[in-house]
């Protein structure tokens, strides 16, 4: 049995959530698994592997998730290590692997820390849920992408069953020290 942390960031939920699936499968097969937000007192220290998700807001991973990786980079780095990201993008099939994802590459090239297991997954759509600018911001960009614009818009990008796929390299990551 492994001691598994999953950080996220999340700016509506959907990462935690995720976090909370992905810990409900591990812990299944045996693992103990914490989920908490990425922040100061999240001490990666007593684990055996540490996993962190964290989702697209205005284009970009929050600048938390980079803080915390330089400020842990020497544990993330002496121990098998994950990360992913939930962003629209990966709505299409084109762009919902890690090597074709623009924010997970982007992510890869700007991070000192280069984690073992790369995943990526869809997110969450919902613009009765945002506020003003980010409705706006977020049409536009599905206006460019020819994605949902009508403002009741609620759909679920997340494909769950990869969700599931990843979670078991989660699991082996613990075990086995590789995904």
């Amino acid at each position: 049995m492994a001691r598994i942390l999953l950080l996220y960031w999340s700016g509506y939920g959907q990462t935690r959530r995720i976090c909370e699936r992905i810990q409900a499968l591990a812990q299944a097969q045996g693992h103990a698994v914490d989920v908490a937000p990425i922040d100061g007192d999240s001490d990666p220290a007593g684990y055996d592997a540490v996993v962190i998700g964290a989702s697209i807001r205005h284009g970009k991973h929050d600048p938390s998730v980079l803080d915390y990786i330089r400020t842990h980079q020497r544990l993330l780095e002496s121990k098998p290590s994950g990360f992913f990201s939930v962003n629209l993008v990966a709505r299409k099939p084109a762009k919902n692997r890690p090597e074709t994802n623009p924010y997970v590459k982007a992510f890869v090239a700007s991070s000192p820390w280069k984690p073992r297991l790369l995943g990526v997954f869809g997110g969450e759509l919902d613009y009765q849920r945002y506020g003003a600018f980010d409705r706006a911001a977020i049409r536009f960009i599905m206006w460019l992408t020819k994605g949902p614009r009508d403002p009741n818009t609620k759909v679920e990008f997340t494909d769950w069953a990869e969700v599931e796929r990843f979670a078991g390299r989660v699991a082996a990551l613990g075990s086995a020290g590789n995904p």
